[in-house]
């Protein structure tokens, strides 16, 4: 399932308390798709790395009182409200430790702990085909969860790229080479490799500017040194990029990038731009493009102002490029 069909999952299993496992590949999202489901359904959310655990720590310590010996619960399992209990890396738990949470993901309860009715317990683990550290989940805990499958999807995460304000030459290049938002190859031993969680942390290191001696070397340490190197040249395009506002000013006189890389980037950058006074204009830039690539800034302008459609200039275009369209 994709991240959007996995939290339209979660929005239905939760509210019924039903024990959910999402697996998926190491940075595909997981815990960010879990706490977005929790957000929209209005629910505090619990994050437990279930790995770092010892076989104790749910049932918590005991205490004497009188001729009786009471355990208490520890202070991070919720006590009331409504919630969801995420219980995150379950799988790379030690047994012992995925055996103490039989109880807590049947009964609801741990020793005398009893988990409060408004909270849903869902947990996550990377599979044991990707050689991440895991250890096999018992059938027995297995068969106490409805198992949903993570997959990738590049639409849904340059979505929430968008909304998250991740830069601009990020989702650029990830448009231009989706295969590398998620690239990783358990057969090989890369301590970094492509993958939403990477492209988030090699936004975030661009944005604070590093100094351009190490900035590849950077980016190597955060996606592997493949997609880096691609990323790179990429980026020495994208900041050499025609001025946006120029080209919309001399849409007929304006140049035209040889580069294949670069007028993907010139073409998103105009979409962007679109409106009420730069519609016209970017349509008769559009013209002017490869087909391929007019379709693409047409396209997207579009998205970003529907109005694009009635400028005198559409009809011109749409013909132009009806071969394509049809």
């Amino acid at each position: 399932m994709n991240p959007a069909h996995i939290k339209t999952s979660l929005r239905s299993l939760i509210p019924l308390g039903q024990p959910v496992f999402l697996w998926g590949a190491p940075g595909v999202g997981k815990s960010q798709v879990v706490a977005q489901a929790a957000e929209e359904l209005g629910r505090e959310l619990i994050d437990i790395r279930a790995v770092l655990l010892d076989p104790v720590d749910l049932r918590g310590l005991p205490s004497v009182d009188g001729p009786v010996a009471r355990w208490n619960p520890p202070a991070f399992l919720p006590r009331e409200g409504t919630g969801v209990l995420f219980l995150d890396e379950l799988n790379a738990a030690p047994p012992l430790v995925q055996a103490a949470c039989y109880q807590l993901v049947l009964d609801r309860r741990v020793g005398e702990y009893e988990l409060p009715e408004g909270w849903s317990v869902v947990a996550a683990g990377n599979r044991e085909t990707d050689r991440a550290v895991t250890h096999r989940m018992p059938s027995a805990l297995a068969n106490r969860f409805v198992h949903l499958d993570f997959s990738v999807d590049v639409n849904d995460w340059l979505a929430w790229a968008e909304q998250a304000g991740l830069g601009r030459e990020v989702l650029d290049f990830i448009r231009f080479r989706p295969n590398l938002l998620h690239a990783f190859d358990p057969r090989r031993n890369e301590k970094a490799f492509p993958s939403p969680r990477s492209w988030e942390f090699a936004a975030r290191i661009l944005a604070a500017k590093p100094d351009p001696e190490v900035e590849l070397g950077l980016l190597k340490g955060t996606v592997g040194p493949g997609a880096a190197v691609e990323f790179a040249g990429f980026l020495r395009m994208f900041r050499q990029l025609p001025d946006p506002d120029a080209v919309i000013r001399k849409p007929l006189t304006a140049v035209i990038p040889e580069e294949p890389a670069t007028l993907y980037a010139l073409c998103e950058a105009l979409a962007r731009k679109a409106g009420k006074d730069t519609a016209e204009n970017i349509v008769e830039y559009a013209l002017r493009l490869p087909s391929e690539f007019g379709v693409l800034l047409v396209r997207d302008a579009v998205k970003q102002h529907r109005e694009v459609v009635d400028t005198p200039s559409f009809g011109r275009w749409a013909e132009a490029n009806s071969a394509v369209l049809l």
